[in-house]
């Protein structure tokens, strides 16, 4: 597929933007969308082929893009520093431009499901939280609720491996700035004021269906994760997964696809009983 984008005009807040952006199923066009919102070092090309597997599962178009500072869509400034809410500005100003600007109305956001990995899924949580009315549903994938020592410490060895172990080539096939992508995400999570980070009360808003998803080996999180999800939305559906890191689409794509089929098609049928 071929990368289209769409530009965002500049507000009060924040420059202009352009937005690398992709279709799945495109031809799909009465059928929901399912958004896809990227890691804290991913880009459209990073998820490689688990969208599309995915949609064609369930039936769905899909959509994909790269955030500000990732892929190819416009690079984060050299000498800025993002803030510490950084996530809540993606998920309710940047992701909100970007429907508006592929005139994707209310009636089809109330029929999206938004599917986030890491950074993404805690932007779809906040998405969520911020636009309960306009979404069919939300599945969040080895999400961040608050800044845990076990992801501050996986952090800091992902930047040792940047720095002196390969990383950065291995990274650069996916982005256009690499340093702008790798930096902005690492220096804000690895900054005394991330500490202190936490969503875990902005969850009390979610009223849509929720389906969070969490490998017990992951390395940037334990499951307290889903723990506070669950006490703080109680129709949250739990998916605590066996043999899996922090990327449940890789690591264990079939189960991962399977839970989420099985939880979109469960909440279709009581939505329409």
């Amino acid at each position: 597929m071929t990368s289209a984008f769409a530009l965002l005009p500049a507000t009060s807040t924040r420059e202009a933007l352009r937005i690398e952006y992709q279709w799945i199923n495109a031809e799909l066009r009465t059928a929901p969308i399912a958004l896809f919102l990227h890691e804290g070092l991913g880009s459209i090309a990073m998820w490689r082929g688990w969208p599309q597997q995915l949609c064609d599962q369930l039936g769905m178009r899909g959509l994909v893009y790269s955030r500000p500072g990732y892929g190819h869509s416009t690079p984060r400034p050299r000498d800025t520093v993002w803030p510490v809410d950084y996530l809540s500005v993606q998920a309710r100003d940047v992701l909100p431009a970007l429907l508006e600007a592929l005139r994707i109305g209310p009636e089809e956001r109330a029929r999206m499901w938004v599917i986030g990995h890491s950074d993404g899924a805690s932007i779809t949580l906040l998405y969520a939280a911020s636009f309960p009315r306009l979404l069919a549903g939300a599945i969040s994938i080895a999400p961040h609720v608050f800044a845990e020592d076990i992801s501050l410490q996986g952090i800091a060895e992902t930047k040792a491996a940047y720095e002196h172990a390969g990383l950065r080539e291995k990274l650069s096939r996916f982005h256009a700035d690499v340093d702008s992508a790798f930096y902005g995400w690492s220096d804000i999570w690895l900054s005394p004021a991330y500490r202190t980070w936490s969503i875990a009360e902005e969850l009390r808003a979610i009223r849509c269906p929720l389906l969070a998803a969490q490998g017990h080996d992951d390395h940037y999180g334990t499951m307290a994760h889903l723990d506070t999800i669950a006490a703080c939305v109680p129709q949250a559906h739990l998916l605590k997964l066996d043999a899996c890191g922090h990327s449940p689409h890789r690591d264990t794509p079939d189960v991962l696809n399977a839970a989420i089929v099985a939880f979109v098609r469960s909440v279709a049928t009581t939505q329409s009983g």
